[in-house]
């Protein structure tokens, strides 16, 4: 008598798919343009390797040359770098009982499935996150980062704290570039202040269905997992963040869909069972890239095939390669 199984309601193939998609769909960084999902970054994940390079031809810097007699022109040169991107390899596993299912008279699995996409989209933030530390704690990328925070209570005042003075001297940090600044991140605890200043407006997102906060025009993602800490003295110093469109780029790949031999699913989604258990297991394994642009990982200090959250926040891993104005992003220590 033919049964119905896990697989046949879960399709491998069809809910890798969906995963990827839904986690796009829920992230606030790539609703708000900071994470590009990048075609091109979709064929680097889906090489082989721990890392992918991508060189470049640096701009023209010569300096302005006058014809005269009897005088030479001096020869230049372009001259090239590379930026370095690390393929991330991470993987989740979900186990269902069958007591579990029964006493509810509902359905863990099918809950799973509908809540993989925003499982991953906090992974997925985190690790911008996790980055964003280690990129702003190298010394190359000072000539981003706006420090105006006060160590102690005492110190603090409006030049200290974000608002729309201290938001004008951040977008300066790039120049004639800083108009390309789209988005901002900031804690629970900046946005609630800035709120109290009327510094936050509300605008009804393209459907009408919910208000997009904005800051000085720029779209406001707030995340309490942004940096907070004490100062050296007394209060608290935060680091709120500026981006650009398309600062990180993000590609996936789509794992063998081949059905794994001895097995059921594929590389992306496999689902075993341990029937003396009465438990019914899925692992969803990931395979994608997600780099800022223009600011190269090293691998400096990398154990593993793939960097933890902890050595991606290790400054040594990170050195910026595109010149100051064409990294998009901006980081703001504050009170």
């Amino acid at each position: 008598m033919a049964k119905t199984a896990v697989a046949d309601i879960i399709i491998p193939t069809e809910f890798e798919k969906y995963a990827i998609e839904r986690t796009a769909a829920l992230s606030a960084f790539v609703q708000s343009g900071i994470v590009e999902n990048a075609p091109e970054f979709d064929v680097l994940a889906a090489g082989g390797g721990r890392e992918v390079k991508m060189p470049f031809w640096k701009d023209l810097t010569a300096a302005r040359q006058l014809l005269a007699d009897n005088a030479s022109l001096s020869v230049n040169k372009i001259t090239s770098d590379q930026d370095i991107a690390r393929i991330q390899n991470d993987a989740q596993v979900w186990s269902v009982n069958h007591l579990a299912k029964v006493i509810s008279g509902d359905d863990p699995m099918q809950a799973i499935v509908d809540l993989v996409g925003e499982y991953w989209a906090r992974i997925d933030q985190g690790l911008v996150i996790s980055s964003l530390k280690g990129i702003f704690a190298n010394g190359s990328m000072a000539g981003n980062k706006l420090a105006i925070a006060s160590e102690t209570i005492a110190g603090q005042s409006a030049t200290t704290r974000l608002n729309g003075s201290t938001f004008v001297d951040a977008t300066v940090k790039l120049g004639d570039r800083g108009d390309r600044l789209t988005a901002i991140a900031i804690h629970s605890a900046t946005e609630a202040a800035l709120r109290k200043l009327d510094l936050i407006d509300f605008i009804p997102d393209s459907e009408g269905k919910a208000q997009i906060k904005t800051f000085q025009g720029r779209r406001v993602i707030v995340d309490d997992g942004l940096p907070t800490r004490a100062g050296t003295t007394d209060g608290l110093v935060y680091t709120s963040y500026l981006f650009g469109p398309g600062a990180f780029a993000k590609g996936a790949a789509p794992l063998d869909s081949t059905p794994l031999q001895g097995g059921i699913g594929t590389e992306g989604v496999e689902i075993y069972r341990a029937g003396l258990d009465s438990d019914t297991a899925l692992i969803n394994r990931r395979r994608y890239i997600l780099h800022p642009r223009g600011v190269k990982f090293t691998s400096g200090s990398v154990t593993g095939d793939t960097p933890t959250n902890a050595e991606l926040e290790n400054a040594a891993n990170w050195s910026r390669v595109f010149e100051n104005k064409n990294v998009r992003m901006v980081a703001i220590d504050h009170n």
